[in-house]
């Protein structure tokens, strides 16, 4: 098991001076933090009595953290800084171990892989069933949905049955809405899943409040502590864990209405509950911060991090993007999110969202561990080596918003043949690598129908998905008249054809690209060979600054990345694109990463991860994918479409719709997987919508911020249409849902008609 051997640690509060202590506590000081900060504290602010100190039990008891709304914070603890334990090595963060039945969260152990049963709860014979075989699978933790008293007390007999079926994985119980009812499961499982969104507000709903003041909007707080006080005294009791769950998509109206559909606003609401807990000397809690966007679920975990290290908390983090789909594209959301935080030394558990049974879950969810294990440079003496290799530099990321850094077209200049402009794209570029041997005469239909384009008369023009330049390592010879053919016009439709510099001197190839690496370009001055019509160039991460900075004269029309093996690609990365802002370069980066995976799953992990932990600081104009080894595993067309789902998932260029679906619980009004496959079939070739599909309610009308339009179970047979968070029309019979969506996307002229298969047309000589 994972889990021998693990280290059990309990904090304890050390002993201050009344003055110190007092201070600790209302600045929200956890055990591990030191006081001397407070020694210079302004004595106009306000310091709680010695008698504040007793157990809260009304809101107007509770210590709550300063306000970030009126600067509080700032000015007594000053501002933002850490977010994680490392800017330049993988580190885990440092927290405290919250205890779960037999398993532990925290720094100290490993991570923890869960995943969501998606059975009706109430049904404790095939609940059991599921959650023996999530057991068996491998993972540690399985939550089940708690809706009401009824599956409540189900609860209690689906852990005596696993009990003496010999299985002691612990139980979640995901709850929205009932406070009591939380009280009753606590008796049954180990731990209670709280939604701070509409745990204590009883009705989600998105009436705006309009608050005047600060205090007007803390009045709200007596609600939250009547709902809280219970239930964290009874997981004291039972010495239960608590994780505090955050979804973007079902902040409370209060919370909407202060703070915004924002990562701050998720932090905030996280942060006032987490106060509840704390003064009540409650600890054993976890923090999750979920979206279905994984830059506002990766955005709001940094923050909330670093306002952990701010007030000297260091409670864990359960990590995932919720309703991240099916398939390679909710692996590739999933990795996006949950990689890049790993990749910061952040994440304590994990769980993989995918509308999918949740067995399969285990697989992407134990590959993410795995990756970001072997990332850690305390256990990985090659992972230290190569974050030890890079060069330093300084990180001015700010992880308390996003911002992409937006490279510039390449310039068209007069006489140009061809619109180099269109080589690249300003949403984000998909590069593919071909081979000659894919231009002979009968393969030439294939392959523009793998690099995305449409044909007239057997003519290629591109489309909205198709590659924006390619890679070729050799080319035909001059002899070979039909492969030349093909490549021109596949650059007359404006595609960029990238060769390197040595082969285009043995073989002139009229307006390819010529690639150098950077440092010959600088040595030759950037001269192009014979016939190529600009000059692009490969970034290792390995020049100095000065050879960097002579992007500025050199004037390439894009560069690519891709860092020595020797160098951590995340690091030796991040160097590159604080130079390239240092020196105010605006050239377009393209992440060329290399893979020779044969799963497509693991490229989808891998991609997420690697590349997508870059693109979510904003860093990264594209991707260029190619296959190591004689034998290519994937087709062009794969992996073109897999690149256009990674700058999709990081919110970069649409080229398909966008579709957030759940994962399917207990809660689940209707088969989700199949519903879920006739909306993508019905509706997936509408670039820029994006569309929900929703269980059930809780998260429904939330999710709707991330969407234009929404399929939201609310009785069984039965659902509501949403545009935006307006249901549209209520109450439609499952039967006819699918035809109404698409009778109400085109009552908003936001369809069109499917393109019909073109026939096979005969390649027209030039």
């Amino acid at each position: 098991s994972r889990h021998e051997g693990q280290k059990h640690t309990t904090a304890t509060m050390p002993k201050f001076n009344s003055f110190a202590l007092t201070a600790a506590i209302l600045l929200g000081l956890s055990s591990t933090a030191t006081v001397d900060a407070f020694a210079g504290l302004n004595k106009n602010v306000g310091i709680a009595s010695k008698s504040s100190l007793k157990m809260s039990t009304t809101a107007s008891d509770v210590l709550w953290t300063p306000s970030i709304k009126t600067g509080a914070r700032d000015e007594l603890l000053g501002p933002i800084t850490d977010y994680c334990a490392d800017l330049k090595t993988v580190t885990r963060r440092k927290t405290r171990t919250v205890e779960c039945g037999p398993i532990n969260f925290g720094s100290e152990h490993p991570i923890v892989r869960q995943t969501m049963a998606t059975t009706n709860t109430a049904d404790v014979d095939a609940t059991i069933d599921q959650v023996i075989r999530c057991a068996d699978k491998g993972f540690d933790l399985v939550r089940i949905t708690v809706q009401g008293r009824r599956e409540a007390n189900a609860a209690m007999k689906i852990r005596e049955g696993l009990f003496k079926k010999g299985y002691d994985i612990p139980l979640c119980a995901d709850m929205h809405f009932q406070p009591k009812v939380a009280l009753m499961v606590a008796e049954a499982v180990e731990k209670i899943r709280i939604n701070p969104g509409n745990f204590a507000d009883g009705q989600k709903d998105f009436d705006e409040k309009v608050y005047e003041s600060e205090d007007d909007y803390i009045k709200d707080r007596v609600n939250l502590m009547e709902s809280m006080y219970p239930l964290v005294e009874k997981c004291k009791e039972l010495n239960r864990c608590m994780r505090i769950g955050t979804n973007h998509g079902s902040l409370s109206s209060r919370v909407l209405s202060y703070y915004g559909d924002t990562p701050r606003g998720m932090v905030e609401s996280a942060i006032e509950f987490a106060d509840i807990c704390r003064n009540q000397d409650f600890h054993n809690f976890v923090f999750s911060m979920k979206a279905s966007n994984p830059l506002v679920m990766v955005q709001s975990y940094r923050l909330l991090a670093a306002e952990q290290y701010r007030l000297g908390w260091d409670y864990p983090l359960h990590l995932g993007v919720t309703e991240a789909g099916e398939g390679e594209d909710g692996r590739m959301k999933s990795a996006i999110g949950i990689g890049t935080l790993l990749a910061d030394g952040l994440g304590d558990t994990i769980r993989v969202s995918l509308t999918e049974d949740p067995e399969y879950e285990y697989e992407p969810c134990n590959r993410l561990a795995e990756i970001a294990q072997t990332r850690l440079a305390a256990v990985n003496p090659d992972a230290a080596a190569r974050q030890a290799a890079v060069a330093d530099y300084e990180d001015t990321r700010d992880v308390t918003s996003y911002s992409r850094r937006h490279g510039s077209l390449p310039e068209t200049k007069e006489g140009d043949a061809v619109d180099v402009s269109a080589f690249t794209h300003k949403d984000g570029s998909v590069f593919n690598v071909i081979t000659p041997q894919m231009l002979s005469k009968n393969q030439a239909d294939y392959l523009y129908k793998d690099l995305g384009f449409k044909t007239a008369v057997g003519m290629p023009f591109k489309d909205v998905a198709t590659t924006d330049s390619v890679l070729m390592r050799t080319v035909p010879d001059m002899e070979d008249t039909d492969a030349r053919t093909i490549l021109r016009r596949m650059i007359e439709s404006n595609m960029g054809v990238i060769v390197p510099a040595e082969e285009l001197e043995k073989n002139p190839l009229p307006n390819a690209v010529a690639l150098m690496s950077l440092t010959e370009a600088v040595a030759c001055d950037g001269k192009l060979p014979e016939g190529a019509i600009r000059l692009a160039v490969e970034i290792d991460g390995s020049e100095d600054e000065d050879t960097i900075g002579k992007i500025q004269e050199l004037k390439p029309a894009f560069a690519l990345l891709k860092p020595r093996g020797d160098l951590s690609n995340l690091h030796a990365s991040r160097r590159v694109f604080e130079i390239i802002k240092k020196i105010g370069s605006d050239i377009s980066v393209i992440h060329h990463f290399t893979t020779d995976t044969e799963n497509s799953s693991e490229l989808a992990l891998q991609l997420g991860t690697k590349v997508g932990s870059l693109l979510t600081d904003g860093n990264g104009d594209g991707i260029l994918v190619e296959q190591s080894g004689d034998i290519p595993h994937f087709s062009v067309d794969f992996l073109r479409q897999t690149s256009f789902s990674l700058l999709q998932g990081c919110r970069m260029r649409n080229v398909k719709t966008e579709f957030v679906s759940c994962p399917s619980c207990g809660r689940t009004l209707f088969d989700l997987q199949t519903t879920t496959a006739k909306i993508q079939e019905a509706t997936g070739h509408l670039p820029g919508v994006t569309v929900a599909v929703m269980g059930c309610i809780v998260n429904g009308p939330g999710e709707m911020a991330d969407a234009d339009f929404g399929y939201v179970g609310t009785v069984p047979g039965k659902v509501d249409l949403y545009y935006g968070k307006e249901v549209v029309r209520k109450g439609v019979l499952n039967e006819d849902a699918v035809d109404e969506l698409i009778d109400l996307i085109k009552s908003y002229d936001m369809w069109k008609d499917k393109e019909e298969e073109e026939e096979e047309e005969e390649v027209v000589a030039a």
